[in-house]
């Protein structure tokens, strides 16, 4: 049985495609179409899980949708409704694009289907899913657990903002939820637009910013806005927010207590917005910590699974994780919208079909998150000769080698090697590489090859058999999504002169021997990186260690700010030749800058917008 599972028309479009329960592929259309955070149906990342999977659309069992429009749009109208006559500018606004777009899904959808396959009735293979039970399948079925309380926070699905559902089997089921407008993922996000950040993408800068604050204003927050109980259940004061009926995320009544209007996009960044990131994070840190402790005692399960766009606060999970209410955790890697597609497709096979679910063991099902596509060396030597591109083919060995001794001697590395990550982390497949002892490199790769700002972190790649000798760790993390300290041995001691530093000027301090990758707070995002999974990202740093013994490298994504990870090649060889990466490995091909033809050299900085 093969089932096509779809998000799309909010943010983050994706398609996933599962084959008798197991995951073949899958992948944002984003990637396809270069648009950051692409909303437009899926057209592209359709094509390539048919491709990937060697069928045709036809072939195709279902097409499950991973929320329900109608019950959101009943949703739109109530919340409009209630809070009558304000409101009625967003509410003209929003309509006609429902009408258009939004609300006749099942018409839409089906005939979008018709591209790929016109003879097929798609509207008898679409099946429509909760926008929180996708979330909640994205993450339980896929995971090792037999049994596991399932958490989703996000901004909103059809009502639900946080939920709670326990897996067993093959059976999930929906326990709870908290409901809109009361939202922990809209909090973060309205805090997200009044430091002066993009909402739905800027999320991961607020958390990179909270370091560098003090979180001066977390009782502010819950004296006046979070009514937040012992359970981690809470409501918010709707008067200091606007996302229900006006245009922005914040009232002026936000602003006053705050003391002053929200930060525009580009402004200087103060110790005061630094400081009201640390605020909120903590806020949110505590949020999640009572929900996990409550859940634990209530439901004595050892086991958690964690989805939504909340899920991916990688400081509140390493949190979770150390507070040892649960003996395992697992999140998964596309814990946004991205993700709700591979959900609503397992909800399907799983639930709807009443298929069982496969054993896993101690592994999970989603084989690295590398579901993406990838390029034999033929095609890629030809990719690259139409693009211009002056290179050398290597044998496997030579490849590793030459890779390691690049970045020993400091260069950064685009590495472009088999299948593409699916979510928002680079772990491997579509990744910057660098070395992470340099202690101008954090700050070269942010400047020089990312375009973005400043303050912004970098993660530890570091090999699974070396992660509790280097972090306070002793996990699997492959996905990026936990952080924890750099182990003491590793830390470098402090003067009182550094200790008195605020904001930014900490970041000029090493505070280990790995510095491009330890946060200002000695903390790091760290993805374990695992032979079974990945072999060849594994044989490279096990390379760089036994050149450097350093068994970690920086790993970014392969991108500028604003583009999309890279896809294809030629995506590869445009952010190579227009940022200041010194070396390209794709497959076995070698480039470095200084042997490219310096014609093919373009402004890539303001090619994107800036997310």
């Amino acid at each position: 049985m093969r089932i096509l599972g779809v998000s799309a028309f909010y943010h983050d479009s994706a398609a996933a495609l599962i084959e008798d329960g197991r995951i073949v592929a899958a992948a944002q259309e984003e990637r396809f179409s270069r648009v950051k955070h692409d909303a437009r149906f899926p057209a592209n990342a359709i094509d390539y899980c048919l491709a990937a999977a060697g069928v045709e659309a036809k072939d195709i069992d279902h097409v499950a949708f991973y929320d329900k429009p109608f019950v959101k749009f009943e949703r739109l109208l109530e919340t409009y409704t209630t809070f009558a006559p304000r409101g009625f500018q967003s509410f003209a606004t929003a309509l006609p694009v429902w009408l258009r777009d939004k609300l006749f899904q099942k018409s839409l959808l089906a005939q979008k289907l018709k591209h790929h396959a016109p003879n097929v009735d798609w509207r008898v293979r679409l099946l429509f899913a909760e926008h929180h039970l996708s979330h909640a399948a994205s993450a339980f079925y896929p995971s090792p657990f037999d049994e596991a309380v399932v958490l989703t926070m996000d901004g909103v699905g059809e009502w639900a903002t946080t939920s709670v559902a326990f897996g067993e089997g093959a059976k999930l089921v929906m326990q709870r939820e908290l409901r809109f407008p009361h939202s922990l993922g809209l909090l973060y996000s309205a805090f997200t637009y009044y430091t002066g950040f993009k909402v739905n993408s800027g999320e991961y800068k607020l958390m990179g910013l909270a370091p560098y604050g003090e979180p001066k204003y977390a009782s502010l927050i819950l004296d006046h806005i979070v009514d937040l109980k012992k359970d981690g259940t809470f409501r918010l004061d709707q008067s200091y927010f606007d996302y229900c009926t006006g245009l922005r995320m914040t009232s002026e009544k936000l602003h006053r207590l705050f003391g002053g209007p929200p930060r525009a996009p580009e402004e200087q960044l103060t110790q005061r917005h630094m400081d009201i990131a640390a605020s909120i994070q903590a806020v949110t840190e505590e949020i999640v910590l009572r929900l996990t402790r409550a859940l634990a005692a209530e439901t004595g399960a050892r086991n958690l699974c964690l989805a939504g766009g909340v899920a991916l606060n990688c400081v509140a999970n390493g949190k979770v994780l150390r507070d040892k209410s649960f003996e395992r955790i697992w999140i998964q890697p596309a814990a946004g919208d991205a993700g709700g597609a591979l959900g609503a497709a397992l909800l399907a096979y799983h639930d709807f079909n009443g298929r069982p679910r496969a054993a896993r063991g101690e592994s999970d099902a989603m084989e690295g998150a590398y579901l993406g596509p990838s390029y034999s060396q033929s095609d890629i030597e030809r990719r690259l000769a139409d693009c211009g591109a002056r290179f050398t083919t290597l044998s496997d060995e030579e490849t590793i080698a030459a890779t390691a001794r690049d970045l020993a001697d400091g260069r950064a590395v685009g590495w472009f090697q088999g299948r593409m990550e699916f979510g928002p982390r680079a772990l491997g497949g579509r990744s910057i590489l660098a070395d992470p002892r340099s202690p101008q490199m954090q700050r070269t790769l942010n400047l020089k090859v990312k375009y973005r700002e400043s303050f912004r972190p970098f993660a530890p790649s570091v090999l699974r058999e070396h992660v509790a000798d280097w972090f306070d760790l002793d996990e699997d993390s492959p996905y990026m999504l936990l952080v924890a300290e750099v182990a003491k041995r590793h830390r470098l001691a402090t003067s009182a002169e550094d200790e008195a530093l605020f904001g930014i000027e900490r970041l000029q301090r090493p505070r280990s021997v790995i510095p491009a990758v330890t946060h200002v707070d000695g903390s790091a995002r760290v993805q374990t990186v695992h032979r079974e999974t990945n072999p060849r990202y594994h044989a490279l740093i096990s390379a760089f260690h036994a050149r450097t013994g350093c068994p970690v490298l920086v790993n970014t994504s392969f991108n500028v700010r604003g583009e999309p990870i890279v896809c294809k090649p030629e995506d590869a060889f445009a952010c190579f030749m227009g940022t200041e990466i010194e070396t390209l490995v794709i497959g076995n091909c070698h480039l470095r800058k200084e042997d490219q033809d310096q014609a093919l050299r373009k402004d890539y900085k303001d090619r994107f917008e800036l997310d």
